[in-house]
């Protein structure tokens, strides 16, 4: 995972919330696949990147978004935020933003029986646990920075685990 800052934190608490922009991609369904999410918090940021050799683009879709609340939680370990601090959660991914506003509830009644990726769901449970999180669709492709920021990351990723899967 690569994960770099593009700016220090200020003084804890100054930012009232958190945004967490994620994407995914993957090259052949399944196949190389990429994901990313973007940080920004406190006037500081992280952008956080990798990948997998073989996957499908709903399981990058969540990867971005675990990564992300990973990323968050060592922030409120570090005392950077405040566990109670609202996070806008944005995805173009209708199935990650749908399965956390309105799916999620029913999977688990159901124990997960049907459900595609219920390891991942299960380990957003578990991060997404306590904090407050407000999922937001945005329309992909369609001009939005920081959407367009995570398509790049995220395909890029693919590509170079697609690329090393043919070196081999």
């Amino acid at each position: 995972m690569d994960g770099s800052n593009f700016s220090s934190p200020s003084s804890p608490f100054s930012h009232p919330f958190v945004s967490l922009y994620t994407d995914g991609s993957s090259l052949g369904n399944p196949g190389a696949g990429g994901w990313c999410a973007i940080l920004e918090w406190n006037g500081g940021g992280k952008i956080l990147k990798g990948g997998e050799p073989l996957t499908t683009n709903n399981r990058m879709e969540l990867r971005g978004v675990l990564e992300g609340l990973k990323e968050i939680q060592k922030l409120i370990k570090e005392g950077i935020i405040s566990p109670s601090t609202p996070i806008y959660l944005y995805s173009d991914s209708q199935y990650v933003i749908k399965g956390i506003g309105e799916w999620l509830p029913n999977w688990v009644k159901r124990g997960f029986k049907n459900v595609k990726n219920p390891d991942l769901w299960r380990e957003y449970l578990r991060l997404s646990h306590r904090l407050n999180i407000y999922p937001h669709w945005v329309k992909g492709h369609d001009g939005n920075p920081k959407n367009e920021m995570c398509d790049f990351y995220a395909r890029q990723e693919a590509s170079r685990f697609q690329q090393k899967m043919g070196s081999r």
